[in-house]
């Protein structure tokens, strides 16, 4: 597992080299650009505010991970990204997803039904959390191989295997095995490899990862991790990882966005945003997180929980938990403004809640 979280000067900069970090993406060269995406849930007591004005953009090749609590707002901005969302969520209007490939752009907001199928799993991938359940129970792993390739106009059965037992190997398995076994029959490491296998079946450019490790032991955790990390580099893919583990999403990423109640409070390349976090969010959700080397250190956990999507707090939606509240956190809710090249926050006190995080012990 990382070291990230480790409060050591002397470690850092073999964990990320400065010269290893890629800049926030320009507009011709990304994937996908995210513009004030809002999305609600339709509740008993009222519009649950899951996802509020996000925008981001993903580069080609990059990997951007998102952290934040549980019901922070992640799975529901993967899920909007491929249009998955349940009847009872709406998307605002106003709001842009805009793909690109080989020169092409469009908004997958304003695709067609059949044009979205085809967006889906050809273009953008998602491997969610439970593998037990992506899968089909009663089909075995080739015919899932098959149907996926079936569904998106490929019938030629011989290529459609010959592609899954490539993904297979590359995803250290024994590919001969794993195609005549049912999802039962495999461990849950080897399931969920099926999935990352089977999401590239159809070479997409996007791959949205939903806490793909969360189930796993942690030495299964390692291997998928590099894993992914060789898939990545090997067909040149973007990924959007989804994660509260902050040292897996530290190890894939390039970039790093944090999410609190919906909206991104902080975002910026990996080194920048675990060395020199400059919201208090991220800040304490490092500080939560105990350190592998050097000398061990108190564990701080965030006071108070998360806030109610139906009926948010004003200002800030973090400050009844932030140790640097003051009245304008309470009354005025920051807007993302860089704080460094590349590195963006909402906080109106970044620098002076910054300075009191130290990195090195």
């Amino acid at each position: 597992m990382s070291d990230v979280i480790a409060r050591s000067a002397a470690t850092k900069q073999s964990l990320f080299p400065p010269e290893n970090l890629k800049p926030a993406p320009k507009a011709a060269d990304t994937t996908l650009t995210v513009q004030n995406l809002s999305v609600d849930y339709l509740g008993r007591r009222g519009l649950v505010r899951a996802v509020r004005d996000v925008s981001f953009d993903l580069a080609h090749g990059e990997t951007l991970s998102l952290i934040g609590e549980s019901g922070s707002g992640k799975t529901t901005l993967g899920l909007t990204l491929i249009r998955l969302l349940p009847r009872a969520a709406r998307i605002r209007e106003g709001g842009r997803i805009i793909y690109r490939r080989d020169g092409d752009e469009f908004d997958v907001l304003a695709l067609k039904p059949e044009e979205l199928r085809h967006f889906r799993w050809k273009e953008c991938a998602m491997v969610f959390q439970s593998a037990l359940n992506a899968l089909n129970p009663v089909l075995r792993i080739a015919e899932q191989f098959e149907d996926t390739a079936r569904a998106h106009g490929t019938s030629r059965t011989q290529e459609t295997r010959q592609r899954a037992l490539e993904l297979l190997r590359l995803v250290k398995l024994d590919p001969e095995r794993v195609l005549r076994s049912y999802p039962h029959e495999l461990s849950g490491g080897m399931r969920q490899r099926v999935l990352f296998a089977m999401s590239l079946l159809l070479d997409p450019q996007l791959i949205i990862l939903d806490e793909p490790t969360t189930a796993l032991d942690i030495l299964t955790q390692r291997a998928i991790i590099d894993i992914l990390r060789q898939l990545r580099q090997e067909m040149k893919f973007s990924l959007l990882f989804i994660s509260h583990d902050l040292s897996l999403a530290a190890e894939l990423a390039d970039r790093v966005a944090t999410m609190y109640a919906g909206a991104i409070v902080e975002i910026g390349n990996v080194y920048e945003t675990f060395y020199h976090p400059q919201h208090p969010y991220t800040m304490g959700l490092i500080k939560a997180v105990p350190t592998v080397t050097g000398d061990m250190q108190a564990l701080a956990s965030i006071s108070g929980s998360p806030p109610d999507l139906v009926n948010l707090p004003p200002g800030c939606k973090f400050h009844p938990r932030c140790p640097y509240a003051t009245d304008r956190c309470r009354e005025e809710e920051p807007t993302l403004v860089a704080v460094a090249p590349g590195h963006l926050a909402a906080c109106w006190y970044s620098e002076v809640s910054s300075s009191t995080f130290q990195v090195a012990s």
